[in-house]
């Protein structure tokens, strides 16, 4: 029989390690609650159908809690080596199919090796949570969906309208992928040790007719620009773009907006013509 989290974390003197973005989720209630809303959200019941993916587990807490929901199979990536041991013991005393690899989520690729249905769950390393959505968004055709904790700020930012501070890059490329659910918001109390912000747990489920890799690239790059400078207007901030005020007016955005004002629909049309 498994020890309690806390009791596991205590055995192996596992305290967070702030270089690698650690902020320990140990109350079952909380992470069953994760898998318990995203389950509903999808209109499923278990995951028997996935095989799941799961980035950085640490301790275990989220682990159990997707383990309890019968995974087809279950793969846990962990760059920190002191948690592996806490997998080990998981898999020895579940009957999922499960593999731990010890590594970095930056350079490990979920759709090799792991059969599809493919699903990404993880409390992520907040440090590299913006780069390790954007690389998955890339291959979204290829994953049924992901359920991901973020500081509250980025999950603002990720699902920003058009017209607030916080609409950018990462929330065009994210809604032009994704229909994005937030499932609720959790307390900095809830983790050890507490964390200043709040986190918040989305849903992204790809959309039918998600953008491709190639139309992120150009995206990024357009992006980049505007919104590098978004206070001024457009036809300033994409000035290096070749005849940028006729092209913008062929797809009826005015030279003059600027890049909170466009939709993420009228960037990828934009992406089109460059």
């Amino acid at each position: 029989m498994l020890p309690t989290l806390r009791e596991t974390v205590n055995f192996y003197g596992l305290m967070a390690n702030k270089a690698l973005g650690q902020n320990f989720l140990l109350d079952s209630n909380i992470t069953d609650k994760i898998i318990r809303q995203s389950l509903s959200r999808q209109n499923i019941h278990d995951f028997k159908n996935f095989n799941i993916i799961e980035i950085g587990p640490g301790p275990g807490g989220l682990t159990r809690s997707i383990l309890g929901a019968e995974p087809q199979s279950l793969t846990v990536v962990e760059m920190d080596p002191r948690c592996i041991k806490i997998m080990e013991d998981l898999r020895a005393e579940t009957d999922t199919p499960m593999s731990i690899i010890n590594g970095d989520a930056m350079l490990f690729n979920p759709t090799e090796n792991i059969a599809s249905p493919r699903q990404i769950i993880s409390n992520l390393p907040y440090n590299v949570s913006v780069p390790l959505l954007l690389k998955w968004l890339t291959q979204i055709k290829d994953l049924s969906a992901l359920t991901l904790m973020f500081q509250k700020e980025v999950a603002e930012r990720i699902t920003a309208p058009t017209h607030s501070k916080d609409y950018g890059r990462v929330s065009i490329i994210a809604q032009l992928t994704c229909s994005i659910q937030k499932l609720f918001d959790l307390n900095p109390e809830c983790f050890t040790p507490a964390p200043k912000i709040w986190s918040s747990v989305l849903l992204f489920q790809p959309l039918e007719n998600a953008i491709s890799a190639e139309n992120i690239a150009k995206i990024e790059k357009i992006t980049a620009l505007a919104f590098g400078q978004r206070r001024k207007m457009l036809r300033q901030s994409l000035k290096s773009i070749n005849n940028i005020s006729d092209k913008l007016e062929q797809i009826g955005i005015a030279p003059t907006a600027r890049a909170e004002e466009v939709s993420p629909q009228k960037f990828l049309e934009l992406s089109k013509l460059v």
